[in-house]
């Protein structure tokens, strides 16, 4: 990284090229995947785009994007949220256009697969796979048919649903069957009836009435609450363990051996599973998790939340692991799986959200009094001090460092030494002497 000014930067990091002006601009763009990213006053104004495909946001609330499907298709989304929506494509069977609360048509949006409406809430139509709703005043009245279900309701008072026994094709062209099951209420959430997994070995019983008692019954588990949740017990086959809650999620105890609980909350509570941990002392005061899986290892270790945080993640197939540690608001570290390292002192929003590059990008170099990197890979390093006040960068080859923003700069490398004194050169360099060659 080239520092040009106090929050003025250039980068180059292979063959990603990035410049960022803190916290006004930054614009990176890698010719090598043809992605190119470009935030304004993040996350007021940002574009995103990858080879063909492009999105441009206002504050999340006005957005533009568009590019080609698996199908080579060439679709365009235009957004006012919630207002108006907007997609055109080259296959007019994908067109739609809704503007909220009078008329709207939408396809794959809000969790659906398409969606109808007539100056909603009076008449909304939804669909999902072959299963289509019709909602009229929503969400008080409803009517659901297709794929050998049908039902209905007028809640909160009653609803039912009923489903026969179907088959499907995966992603994989295997076919397979989907269970049917039966639900049922009266007076939402008071009663409730519900069967799932119907046609199966594994079917599933639930009758609810709250607050004064709940059961479960199915092949694998049973659970029975009585004054929910004050009083629950569980027996699970399938996992082999049993659970008593008192109430819960307060006060949990479980034994066997796919489960050991001892939860008394908030003073501790240990939780263990084949692959799981999960204790806390004094929450929120001190909790740690560890997770054992074939794959991916990970522990972590808090303190108040995210006051102090370390994560470490295990990859089988790295040889390095990944931690980060953070304590907020003064510093964060970060090794990640290729070796790099990477600490900053000041992190008021890093802890919060730990992976956000624009964050790291945009803001990160605002409140930074500390920055320190190192590449395992090229062997480069950096540190800045107060806004490149002071700054020094090193490879195997060159060192390079630098005063009030620039005004004093030293340089050595196997070309010699270099010194500028208010940006004009000093001399010429001198080669080093054999011994500062090889160190």
């Amino acid at each position: 990284m080239e520092a040009l000014g106090p929050l003025l930067s250039y980068e180059r990091k292979e063959s990603q090229v990035q410049w960022t002006l803190s916290p006004f601009l930054s614009h990176t763009f890698d010719p090598e995947t043809d992605a190119e990213e470009f935030d304004f006053l993040y996350p007021l104004f940002t574009i995103d785009r990858f080879g063909a495909e492009r999105r441009y946001q206002l504050f999340q609330l006005l957005s533009f994007s568009g590019g080609k499907d698996q199908e080579d298709t060439n679709t365009t989304r235009f957004s006012l949220f919630p207002f108006y929506l907007q997609q055109r494509s080259t296959d007019p069977n994908l067109n739609y256009t809704a503007v909220l609360p009078f008329y709207g048509h939408v396809q794959h949006r809000f969790f659906r697969d398409e969606m109808h409406w007539i100056m909603w809430p009076l008449y909304l139509q939804s669909r999902k796979q072959d299963v289509v709703t019709d909602n009229y005043l929503y969400p008080f009245f409803h009517v659901r048919h297709g794929d050998a279900l049908k039902g209905w309701q007028f809640w909160p008072f009653y609803g039912t649903e009923v489903k026969g026994l179907t088959t499907k094709t995966n992603t994989l062209d295997d076919v397979i069957t989907v269970w049917g099951h039966e639900k049922s209420f009266v007076v939402w959430p008071i009663y409730m009836n519900e069967a799932l997994g119907l046609g199966s070995t594994n079917e599933d019983r639930t009758m609810t009435f709250l607050p004064f008692y709940s059961q479960q019954r199915s092949a694998a588990r049973d659970s029975t609450s009585y004054l929910w949740p004050f009083f629950m017990m569980t027996d699970d086959r399938e996992r082999q363990y049993r659970e008593w809650d008192a109430p819960w999620p307060l006060v949990v105890f479980a034994r066997g051996e796919g489960k050991t609980a001892n939860r008394i909350w908030p003073l501790f509570g240990e939780t263990h599973t084949d692959t799981q941990r999960s204790d806390f002392y004094f929450w929120p005061l001190y909790k740690y998790s560890q997770y054992n899986g074939t794959v991916l290892q990970s522990e972590r270790t808090r303190i108040f939340f995210y006051l102090y945080s370390d994560l470490t993640d295990r990859a089988t197939n790295r040889p390095t692991p990944m931690r980060r540690t953070d304590l907020w608001p003064l510093f964060t570290a970060r090794l990640d799986p290729d070796g790099n390292q990477r600490l900053q002192l000041f992190a008021p929003l890093e802890p919060f959200l730990p992976n956000n590059k624009s964050i790291e990008r945009n803001y990160s170099p605002v409140w930074s009094v500390w920055r320190e990197e190192k590449n395992a890979k090229t062997g480069a390093s950096s540190s800045s001090f107060l806004w490149n006040l002071y700054r020094q960068e090193s490879t195997p080859t060159k060192k390079k460092c630098s005063l009030l923003f620039g005004l004093f700069q030293y340089q050595s490398g196997s070309a010699g030494q270099q010194y500028r004194f208010f940006y004009l050169p000093s001399g010429k360099g001198q080669p080093l002497a054999e011994g500062a060659k090889k160190r």
